[in-house]
């Protein structure tokens, strides 16, 4: 393992415990998508079928089920929970309009036409655009809490770490995964404008927001 993989699933692992740790000790998940919730969950889930048909290695493994439980747990979170101060208001975000093109992209293109690997396929590429309807709640309501956005600055950095790590097997390897360094880049893209945001106001001390 590279380090740009172990210091991304770090980044990733430090977002989903800041989210965990926002929504709990503020017994509120007002300003969280729901519906990113959703798509995060249903991607770890299609993702990691693989653990009922092979074992890599215990950090893999152990990672997977971390990644698996805490989506489930955030769900539970904001729709169970915490559900009196879920905002349903401004999460609007249209998700089928994900989901449907998303799944027949990876019906249409992935490296074989298997069941696992069709639906790993579909989680490489909703992992891409699933932020869109935290973002797209951030630019309705016009700014998001400090902790809400270090949450999405880690998951964002999760997602450049990968790149890098991406670009690391090709020369160390000869390793070249086109769908997920394709993927990699749209969902670093949509990122770009929020690290500008984080960089020049969060990091200053200001509240983060989104052109409406």
């Amino acid at each position: 393992m590279n380090i740009f993989r172990l210091t991304g699933d770090l980044s990733h692992l430090a977002a989903i415990v800041i989210l965990l740790m926002k929504i709990w000790k503020t017994r509120s998940c007002a300003g969280i998508s729901g519906k990113s919730q959703i798509l995060f969950a249903l991607v770890f889930t299609t993702r990691y079928l693989d653990l009922l048909t092979s074992f890599i290695s215990l950090y893999n493994t152990t990672m997977k089920f971390i990644y698996i439980a805490c989506a489930y747990a955030t769900v539970y979170l904001i729709y169970v929970k915490f559900k009196a101060t879920y905002d349903g208001n401004h999460d609007t975000f249209r998700v089928e309009f994900l989901v449907v093109p998303v799944a027949g992209l990876a019906f249409l293109v992935n490296h074989d036409f298997s069941p696992l690997e069709i639906l790993w396929t579909f989680s490489i590429y909703l992992e891409s655009v699933s932020i869109l309807p935290q973002l797209f709640m951030i630019s309705k309501t016009g700014e998001a809490e400090t902790i809400t956005t270090h949450y999405l600055f880690f998951l964002g950095l999760y997602r450049c770490l990968y790149l890098f790590n991406w670009i690391w097997r090709f020369y160390s390897e000869g390793f070249l995964d086109l769908i997920a360094i394709v993927a990699g880049i749209v969902q670093t893209i949509l990122y770009c404008d929020f690290f500008y945001l984080y960089i020049t106001k969060v990091l200053k001390g200001k509240k983060l927001s989104l052109p409406a």
